[in-house]
Parts: C-alpha cells; sequence; structure tokens
C-alpha cells in the first residue's frame, strides 16, 4: 500500500464557516482568526469570495497583503466575472466549483456536457490570472462515479493544482467515503486530492479522518466545525483525531486550540457546547468517584488529552451526586482541611443530597460551606451525638 501524505490542511472558516446563518465577521476579526490560524501553522486558508461584493473583495485583499506565512484562496463559481473578482482580490489561487451532481445540474440549468465544457474554458482562463487553480466537485458524493471520475481526469488533464471532494450535504458515512476515495485513488494515484465534507449526519470529522486514510491527504477544515447547516469538519477535531487515534503528527501548534476556539465562537455568536470534543469547557472534567480515584494518581487513566497540548488547564474534579470521597479528600487537603473517614462521610452525604435537591453541579464554595456548617452543628449538638444523628439517617 502506497504511503499517505502528511495531512495538509485548509482552512475555510473564513469563507465556508461565515456562510453559516447569521454569521458575519469583521475585518479586524477576520484578520485576528488569521493571525491565531498562522500561528497554529495552517498552510493554506480559503479566505472568501470574491463575487459577494466590493466590500468583500476589498477586505480580502487587505488580508492578502498582512504577511501571513499561509497560502490564500478565493472560492469561486464557474464564471469569468468571478474570476476577475478574485484575481482583484489578489489571493495566491482560486477554487473553482462545479456542479457534479445531476440534482445540483437540473437546479442551475446545467448538465454534464456543460459542466465539461466549462471546465476547459474556465480553468485555462484562470490560469492566466493565478498561481494556482484548485476544481472543486460540488456534490460529489451524490454525482454518478463514472462522471465523477471523468471530471477528475479532466481536471487533471487540464492541470489542476488539487481537486475538491465535496459532501455538500453530509450524505457520506466513514465507511462509504473511504471506499469512495480508495476508488478515486485507485484511478488517479497522484492527484492531490481534497476532502471537504459537511456535518449533516454528525460525521464529518470521521469522514475527513477516513477520507485521508483512503488517500485525500488535503483536509478541508472550519474552526469548532462551523459552517452551513450542521456544519464542517471541525479543524481541532480533525486534527487531535489523526495524531491520537492513528499516530500521525498534526504538525500543528494545538496549544492554540481553546483560544481559537473560544473566540471564533464568541465572534460567530456561536455557543460552543459544553461538551464539544475538544474545546468544550467541560471536556477534560470529571465527577465521578470511581475515576476521580485512578486520577489524581495518572491523568491518562481517564483522559485522553493532556490539557497543555491544547491551550487549557487541568481543572479541578465536579462535585455532584455521583462524586465519590476521593473528591471530598481532594478539596479538603487543598485547603488544609482533616480529613478523616467521618467528616468526608458526612460532607459527602450532604453534597449528594443538595446536588439532587438543586439538580445540577455544587462548586468548591458550595462544599466548603457546607463543611462548616456540619462543623458549627458539631460544636453545637456534640460531636459524638451530631455523629450519631447523621448515622441514623
Amino acid at each position: 500500500m502506497k504511503k499517505i501524505k502528511k495531512p495538509y490542511y485548509i482552512d475555510t472558516t473564513l469563507r465556508d464557516g461565515e456562510q453559516a446563518p447569521g454569521v458575519i465577521f469583521s475585518l479586524d476579526e477576520k484578520i485576528k482568526v488569521c493571525s491565531l490560524l498562522d500561528e497554529v501553522g495552517i498552510p493554506e486558508l480559503e479566505i472568501g469570495t470574491p463575487a459577494l461584493g466590493i466590500k468583500e473583495a476589498q477586505e480580502i485583499n487587505i488580508i492578502c497583503k498582512q504577511g501571513f506565512k499561509f497560502k490564500t484562496l478565493a472560492w469561486c463559481r464557474a464564471n469569468k466575472k468571478d474570476i476577475l473578482l478574485a484575481a482583484k482580490s489578489g489571493t495566491n489561487g482560486v477554487h473553482l466549483s462545479f456542479p457534479v451532481s445531476k440534482i445540483l445540474q437540473k437546479a442551475m440549468g446545467k448538465d454534464e456536457e456543460w459542466v465539461l465544457q466549462n471546465l476547459q474554458e474556465m480553468f485555462d482562463f484562470a490560469s492566466s490570472q493565478f498561481e494556482y487553480v484548485t476544481i472543486g466537485a460540488q456534490d460529489a458524493t451524490r454525482a454518478n462515479l463514472s462522471f465523477l471520475k471523468e471530471f477528475i481526469g479532466l481536471s487533471i488533464f487540464l492541470g489542476a493544482s488539487r481537486v475538491r471532494i465535496a459532501d455538500t450535504v453530509g450524505t457520506l458515512s466513514p465507511i462509504s467515503c473511504f471506499k469512495l476515495i480508495k476508488s478515486i485513488r485507485a484511478t488517479y494515484r497522484d492527484l492531490p486530492l481534497e476532502i471537504h465534507a459537511h456535518n449533516d449526519l454528525g460525521m464529518a470529522t470521521a469522514n475527513t479522518v477516513a477520507a485521508y486514510l483512503a488517500g485525500a491527504e488535503c483536509l478541508s477544515v472550519t474552526v469548532n466545525g462551523l459552517g452551513e447547516r450542521a456544519g464542517n469538519a471541525a479543524l481541532e477535531e480533525v486534527s487531535m483525531a489523526l495524531k491520537i487515534s492513528e499516530d500521525i503528527d498534526c504538525e500543528l501548534n494545538t496549544t492554540l486550540y481553546s483560544e481559537i476556539s473560544n473566540y471564533v465562537s464568541e465572534i460567530s455568536n456561536r455557543i460552543l457546547p459544553e461538551s464539544k470534543p475538544i474545546t468544550g469547557s467541560l471536556v477534560l472534567s470529571h465527577e465521578s468517584g470511581i475515576h476521580t480515584q485512578c486520577l489524581q494518581k495518572d491523568r491518562r487513566t481517564y483522559q485522553l488529552i493532556e490539557a497543555s497540548e491544547i491551550g487549557k488547564s487541568e481543572q479541578d474534579f465536579i462535585i455532584g451526586k455521583h462524586s465519590g470521597k476521593s473528591t471530598i479528600r481532594y478539596y479538603l487537603q487543598k485547603a488544609n482541611l482533616p480529613d478523616d473517614d467521618t467528616i468526608c462521610d458526612m460532607l459527602l452525604f450532604k453534597i449528594k443530597e443538595e446536588a439532587v435537591r438543586k439538580k445540577k453541579c455544587l462548586d468548591e464554595k458550595d462544599l466548603y460551606r457546607i463543611y462548616w456548617d456540619i462543623r458549627k452543628k458539631e460544636k453545637y449538638y456534640g460531636e459524638r451525638e451530631y455523629t450519631g444523628i447523621y448515622r441514623s439517617r
């Protein structure tokens, strides 16, 4: 089996990410996102669609003049007007998107013959304007496979720098994605092949990983998986999945993931789910007593990723219904308070009781409040008497 090339990431947060309903980035916000992605080490950014208007094209041009290390790419429909607007925006390259499924062609008033004829004409025109031209097979995963391969073959013949296989409505599964890319790669062995996965069925990250393992070394991603409808494959999830599950070094500065994830969440007005893989606020948090007992000895027992690896700090244990004595002892020792079995049992009972009543976890202040409440009652009743009251319950 031919060895797969190292992953090549194309971030499209500023293009496909901003196409998410209601998401609008200011120029300053775009520049900061670019700056952070540059620090992360992303080699290429698809930074916008010049045909959106003069302001968009001007902002793309300003970004291109910032001196970032990554290559810049403009997204275009397959027409000369879009290509000329992209050329004025100053990007290194252009991406030309063609509808390759019959359902899209019919909706756009096109057919397969138009696609193939227009591909040659638009490619020749774009090549006169740009350093490199990438070709997009839009809705490739619902296209006739023989036509898709014919489309890819013509793209190679013309000299395309890369071909994008777009799962435009997120219809693939990891298995079907692997098979599709494997079939394309078997026919075209050396073509730089890109996967652009959407998350409509919740499989964009898995499909992107599967596509890479099948031979698509170019991976289209966005920060937080931001994008149309259910979004795209998430940069932080894809790269960490390859690194941890497949032992493939992403060669990116992952310590910035938490910062850029939170920033994109803020400027897109999209709340980051607490349990979102990699960068959610609670994904490195632990409540279960069985877990925390082991975690205090070795974080690797129930935690896959070191917090520092993604720019986080290791978090204290969650206090709640599922807590155990190990968590109680952890907090008592932290405050230099006695942690004998009796006080731990009493405190744990009260904490569970309050957590159930409130239907939520407690915080550190709650724990110490309950602790001192117990101590006060011990003093009032007498230690033996109060302990007896507790045990009788």
